[in-house]
């Protein structure tokens, strides 16, 4: 019997050799019923491990406390395939920390969402899977996973939420929506000037095909919904995956900009997303709200513009949510299966990223709520590029 590791991490360890045991015990959501099942497995390993080390190691941690104080080791080792990433750790060495998925679908708006609804389960707060950068880099040469189909940039508050759930309701599809272990990767040389880009390209690839881990039997398809200042991220994801079409979606600038008003987004926040993301200079970030953030949104269209022609589609929010029917789903090559399409339809009845409640335009109510800052701010910056969006929306041929 080994007697030099704590019970507790050889319960890991034999949980994490036991796959069917695990899924058993992943699905049990009642601390009630996953400890004396926990315990009983223990036991039938020779583990003696007692009621309140396993609860001491299965301890919810909503702020992360935890992790920062007795972070896990990072192991040269990827986890078991029903595993996805859920946190890229730079203060680690850019290791990843891991959650039991199962055959979840991701269906929530946001993958944040998913990584809640799952990471607090108990068996998940108990293993606390926590990978190396170079176990991630080596595992993307043997990852089962599913090929991106598409990706979804977008110039906030247009659609984007409600494209990607309607996606998500079909089984056929795996939905990443604004996965952050994915932006960690983007953002590296922020922390890593000297990166080589081969090797940051190779880390998108590989956290990408981590994501996108073949967990049922269903999914064959994989749409990537990014946030919106990867629009500037474009060719690193085109280097990652070669040929991979993508649309651009987008919305009358003065809408975008009173949504924006109302509650900010990260991208409009300097301290949050840098002004240098953008190609602004950091004194802008000095200028008003209003102005600022149509600065952003105004780099975000052009860089999209400019890179139209490498497989691109600009996608009006006005033609939602039949453009993902006539436009989208053509452009990235998918033909719908039997079923497919009403499932799409009924989940573009729902508000996207309040999915019990009816979704309704909002156009209307945002343009008479303008205000004049608001409407100066758009003609200062934004007429002509959304002007430009509407041509290259206009002449292409889906």
């Amino acid at each position: 019997m080994d007697t030099t590791t704590a019970p507790i991490d050889r319960f890991r360890a034999a949980i994490l050799a036991d796959e069917a045991t695990m899924d058993h015990l992943v699905e049990h959501f009642d601390p009630a019923e996953f400890e004396p099942r926990a315990l009983a497995f223990a036991e039938a390993n020779g583990i003696e491990l007692n009621l309140a080390d396993l609860r001491d190691g299965s301890r919810l941690d909503p702020l992360g406390i935890r992790n920062l104080m007795e972070p896990p080791p990072a192991i040269d080792a990827m986890p078991p395939q029903s595993f996805l990433p859920t946190r890229v750790v730079p203060e680690a060495g850019f290791a990843v920390d891991w959650a039991h998925f199962g055959e979840m679908s991701l269906d929530e708006p946001f993958f944040a969402e998913s990584i809640a609804r799952r990471g607090s389960l108990p068996l998940n707060r108990a293993l606390r899977y926590r990978s190396s950068f170079a176990a991630l880099l080596a595992g993307s040469q043997d990852a089962v996973s599913v090929k991106p189909t598409g990706f979804i940039f977008h110039m906030s508050r247009c659609g984007s939420t409600l494209t990607a759930q309607m996606l998500a309701a079909s089984p056929a599809n795996i939905v990443l929506s604004e996965p952050a272990p994915l932006d960690a990767i983007v953002q590296m040389p922020q922390l890593l000037p000297d990166l080589p880009r081969e090797t940051h390209v190779a880390a998108i690839r590989a956290m990408l095909q981590a994501l996108g881990r073949k967990r049922s039997g269903d999914a064959h398809r994989l749409f990537l919904k990014t946030d919106s200042w990867h629009m500037f991220a474009l060719d690193l994801l085109l280097d990652a995956f070669p040929g991979t079409p993508w649309v651009f979606l987008y919305r009358d600038p003065v809408e975008v900009l009173v949504s924006q008003a109302r509650m900010r987004g990260a991208q409009t926040v300097p301290g949050v997303v840098a002004p240098q993301v953008f190609g602004l200079d950091p004194d802008t970030a000095g200028v008003a709200h209003a102005d600022y953030t149509a600065l952003v949104l105004a780099r975000t269209c052009q860089s999209a513009i400019d890179q139209a022609g490498r497989g691109g589609l600009m996608v009006d929010y006005r033609t939602l949510p039949d453009a993902v029917f006539d436009r989208i789903l053509p452009h990235f090559g998918v033909t719908l299966a039997p079923g497919e399409r009403e499932a799409m339809a009924a989940a573009s009845k729902r508000d996207a990223k309040a999915p019990t409640e009816t979704f309704r335009k909002d156009s209307a109510d945002k343009q008479a709520s303008a205000s004049d800052e608001v409407r100066a701010a758009a003609e200062r910056h934004l007429v002509g590029i959304y002007a430009r969006l509407q041509a290259l929306s206009a002449s292409s041929p889906r």
